[in-house]
């Protein structure tokens, strides 16, 4: 079969004939694959920087971790990989797959779950998200930011705050149920400033950040208190786009009703994994579907894999491989 394989951490994929996996045991199905998004996950994997990533064997390794796939008898269903998904077949987990609506087509399938993942699974089980909510999303120009939020309105939240560092991109997030945007680029005392008058206006109760770094010194600058009583925030780590270390002071623990966490692979317990797989993506497959959830794509051929690795994708676009 064609697969993209590398060979060492940070090389480039190759698209090359690689031997067809093989299914292990009862929970592992072997399946044809249609169509892969390219995520920084997957990139992130690759070159060896992310905290779940493996060493490639000598003989290669197939990159990509899911994608939308064929069962045997025709199904068509969304599929997490044991073997690599960027290839013409692969094994998945029998436990994680999620059947697809005949109306959604393969790329929006493929693109959307990281990002469902990557959103829903930190508002609904680490934010504890509530209707009614003020919801602020911090670096929401991105894929993963315009779908969550999308799905923070979805969820019930009364205003969603956006930062981002491109202005047209933020504009265009008022399209899909922003309520107001802050620019990261102006200088720190008026980003603080913006958000420390919305905050006192409408308290933020939820803070989704795919930044950290330097914004979050701000934000969590702008949240303490002085003393007084304060509503209750669940800040939610998600990503690390600006840095991955913080400088924190005590007196923002100790100021606010303050709930600091994370959403990532190994902050997930297994029933919530479960819900996942039986509840959450079919809920947004669906609404996608009936194009209440939307998101953009760009298509490119797995024969292509080697040059478009390093492509850089504007616009809070998803790159997904045709298979």
């Amino acid at each position: 079969m064609k697969a993209a394989v590398i060979y060492q951490k940070g090389e480039l994929p190759q698209y090359i004939d690689f031997p067809e996996p093989v299914a292990q045991n009862e929970d592992e199905l072997l399946v044809t694959v249609k169509a892969v998004a390219i995520k920084h996950l997957d990139k992130s994997r690759a070159s060896g920087k992310h905290y779940s990533s493996s060493a490639p064997k000598e003989s290669g390794r197939v990159i990509g971790g899911d994608g939308v796939c064929l069962l045997a008898d025709g199904t068509r269903v969304y599929g997490m990989g044991i073997s690599g998904m960027l290839a013409e077949k692969a094994t998945i987990h029998k436990d994680r797959i999620v059947k697809i609506p005949d109306e959604l087509d393969d790329v929006t399938a493929a693109a959307l779950p990281n990002a469902v993942i990557g959103a829903a699974m930190g508002l609904k089980f680490k934010a504890d998200i509530q209707p009614g909510d003020v919801v602020l999303i911090n670096g929401a120009t991105g894929f993963t930011g315009r779908v969550a939020v999308q799905i923070a309105k979805h969820y019930g939240a009364k205003r969603v705050i956006v930062t981002g560092r491109n202005q047209t991109s933020l504009h265009d997030l008022l399209s899909l149920g922003a309520d107001e945007t802050i620019l990261v680029l102006q200088d720190d005392e008026s980003f603080k400033a913006q958000l420390a008058t919305i905050h006192s206006t409408t308290p933020i109760d939820v803070i989704i950040d795919y930044l950290w770094g330097h914004t979050a010194e701000m934000i969590l600058a702008c949240l303490k208190g002085n003393g007084s009583f304060t509503n209750r925030v669940r800040y939610v780590s998600i990503g690390a786009m600006t840095g991955d270390l913080i400088q924190l002071s005590a007196a923002n623990l100790r100021s606010v009703d303050l709930q600091l966490t994370g959403s990532g692979m190994g902050a997930w317990s297994k029933p919530q994994v479960g819900q996942l797989f039986s509840q959450i993506l079919p809920e947004m497959f669906a609404l996608a579907a009936a194009g209440k959830l939307k998101v953009e794509t760009i298509t490119v051929k797995l024969e292509n894999i080697a040059e478009l690795w390093g492509m850089e994708v504007d616009g809070g676009k998803r790159l997904v491989v045709i298979i």
